[in-house]
């Protein structure tokens, strides 16, 4: 079975693959402080706990964009499955020609959503939007040209820029907001979040179909932990929960 591990800034995501099959998703918050042996024992214990015997592990492959965290990581694969694990990073082997004008540049999430939505749809145009801590951007031709994107705060940052920015709005809730016209202060900051993001992502979406495609509509896939917020907007084509998890199975794959 394949170990895949996507780490991002606020949650480690984790998935086991049992052939083409998810067989098993977990979370966790994303310490940078965390030891080999704190990671490992939870690893061990998250499979046992859900019917998996870690020895059927033979395969990792990680992506995280938290450097700090990765030596520890790293010892954790070799020393509690007894496997070096594929990180992704410049020089491994994605099949993407990558146009970006310094590779090392792009973040392993980034390409881990890429691989993860060819592999849903090889034959597509594709927009991929993770909205997790930052939300990323993402343009991929049906010929395997990473051609970039775009990069905004994200909801949980926006949210904590207002409260932190100014003396006296308040932290609130990340929700959907049920209208547009918000009549407190709380619900004006959900309905800005809110809608402030489908318009972003709207004029986004549109403007990369102009310049990019020349009209031609791109499919729009989504991941991250507040895509599902807006999975019924009208903006994505489908909303993929494990699309990074996806994709770095399939960098595993291409580098065997």
């Amino acid at each position: 079975m394949i170990l895949a591990i996507d780490v991002g800034n606020t949650t480690i995501q984790g998935g086991l693959f049992n052939g083409e099959k998810l067989a098993l998703q977990f979370r966790r918050m994303t310490n940078p402080g965390v030891s080999s042996d704190e990671f490992g024992i939870f690893l061990r214990a998250v499979l046992r706990e859900n019917g998996f015997d870690p020895a059927d592990v033979t395969e990792i492959a990680c992506c995280s964009v938290v450097p700090s965290i990765n030596h520890s990581l790293a010892n954790t694969f070799t020393k509690y499955f007894g496997t070096e694990a594929l990180f992704i990073q410049a020089g491994i082997r994605t099949r993407l020609k990558l146009k970006y004008a310094n590779p090392k540049e792009i973040g392993a999430d980034r390409i881990a959503a890429a691989l993860g939505a060819l592999s849903r749809y090889p034959d597509c145009n594709l927009i991929i939007i993770d909205m997790g801590t930052a939300t990323t951007i993402d343009v991929v031709t049906k010929s395997r040209e990473y051609l970039g994107g775009a990069i905004l705060p994200g909801l949980k940052i926006s949210v904590g820029a207002l409260a932190s920015g100014t003396a006296k709005l308040p932290q609130v809730e990340i929700v959907r907001a049920e209208k547009i016209c918000g009549a407190s202060t709380i619900e004006a900051i959900q309905s800005g979040i809110y809608y402030g993001t489908i318009g972003s992502i709207k004029e986004f979406c549109a403007r990369i179909g102009d310049e990019i495609f020349h009209g031609e509509k791109p499919f729009v896939v989504a991941t991250g932990g507040f895509a599902r917020l807006f999975a019924d907007c009208g903006i994505f084509g489908e909303v993929i929960p494990e699309l990074v998890l996806l994709g770095v199975k399939t960098a595993l794959e291409n580098n065997r």
